[in-house]
């Protein structure tokens, strides 16, 4: 399996390309950096120092955690209905367990009666400039084991940004298209992301 810097490589070429070479459909201008849920730290710091090169070349880089957005998600919640958010969440998982509640974060994640995540995300990529801007979606573990599946999240995004866009996905490769978030060994590796995978 290759080294994370071995994958960086190829993803730092293809994003210093004009234009970027990262995505395979124009309207969806997402790429997914694969890594193993173990390497977490490293891949951090490894994408500050690929922000740091990327920036010396003049282009802008943002990096939005997707951990931020979930709490963003359930405050909203909290907003729009006292009677729900974290609150409930919290006492949903006592008195029903943790699957139940796992089972609202997602609800409130992809119900558009809620606060759809790709709404969140598409919102946030509109205040940065498509052109000579990149961004790097980290801290996806916080979404594990079951709480929102990135490639429904690509698949919403479809045709919501022009914004050249890197998803740091911890989980294991089949093949060369079957991820496995988190690695998890009750998961399905999934294969329709519809971008290109790197590492």
């Amino acid at each position: 399996m290759s080294s994370l810097k071995d994958s960086i490589g190829p993803l730092e070429s293809d994003l210093r390309a004009i234009p970027p070479r990262i995505n395979v459909y124009q309207d969806l201008p997402f790429a997914i950096m694969r890594y193993d849920p173990a390497d977490e730290w490293e891949l951090r710091r490894e994408i500050k120092l690929l922000a740091t090169r990327l920036e010396a070349t003049g282009k802008s880089v943002y990096i939005i955690p997707m951990s931020e957005l979930l709490w963003l998600a359930l405050n909203k919640v909290n907003q729009k209905d006292d009677a729900e958010g974290l609150a409930a969440i919290v006492e949903l998982e006592k008195d029903r367990g943790f699957v139940e509640a796992q089972q609202q974060v997602t609800t409130y994640l992809s119900s558009k009666v809620w606060v759809p995540l790709w709404d969140l995300l598409a919102d946030r990529l509109a205040s940065i400039h498509p052109e000579n801007s990149v961004v790097f979606l980290s801290r996806v573990a916080a979404m594990s084991p079951g709480i929102f599946h990135m490639s429904m999240l690509l698949d919403r995004m479809h045709g919501k940004t022009t914004v050249p866009t890197i998803l740091l996905y911890p989980g294991s490769i089949e093949g060369t298209t079957g991820l496995r978030f988190m690695d998890l060994k009750d998961r399905e590796a999934l294969g329709n992301y519809r971008v290109k995978i790197y590492g």
